[in-house]
């Protein structure tokens, strides 16, 4: 069973920065052989999923409300720990993370930035692409949208 916790930047303890940036850098850097300024000034300005099974975090997101990275509310930094994946986490993550951008800025569409491999998960959460794939972090992505209006 996952337990979600929802935290601004402010709030975290210096373990709980430590295990979130260690889950992004073991995955997007690590894991992902991308190299790439994951500090990008953007967490103080995010409210922050972390998904715990027991005590260890196993997943996690950022969310934004719109105009502060895209003219929509966001999802980024979606991850989830490799030896996790099996279980579903990552869509239990992202359920949440739109529920939350629905109750905690009331808003309802939404903006990511995916990779590109991850097009059909996202697709099954109603996320539809728009415009063409690109690089970023020498990554292909795409940008896709949750419009619900």
């Amino acid at each position: 069973m996952i337990r979600f916790e929802i935290k601004k930047f402010t709030d975290f303890s210096i373990e709980e920065l430590y295990s979130v940036l260690n889950l992004r850098a073991d995955v997007f850097v690590v894991e992902q052989e991308s190299i790439y300024l994951d500090l990008d000034f953007k967490d103080q300005k995010a409210l922050h999923i972390l998904g715990y099974r027991g005590d260890k975090l196993v997943c996690y997101s950022r969310i934004f409300k719109s105009k502060v990275c895209y003219d929509l509310a966001s999802i980024g930094r979606v991850v989830v720990a490799k030896d996790y994946r099996k279980y579903g986490y990552g869509h239990d993550l992202v359920e949440f993370s739109i529920k939350c951008i629905e109750n905690e800025y009331q808003e309802f569409d939404i903006h990511i930035s995916g990779q590109l491999y991850l097009k059909k998960f996202y697709e099954s959460h109603g996320f539809v692409a728009i415009g063409e794939e690109y690089l970023e972090d020498q990554i292909p992505h795409i940008a896709m949208e949750l419009i619900k209006k």
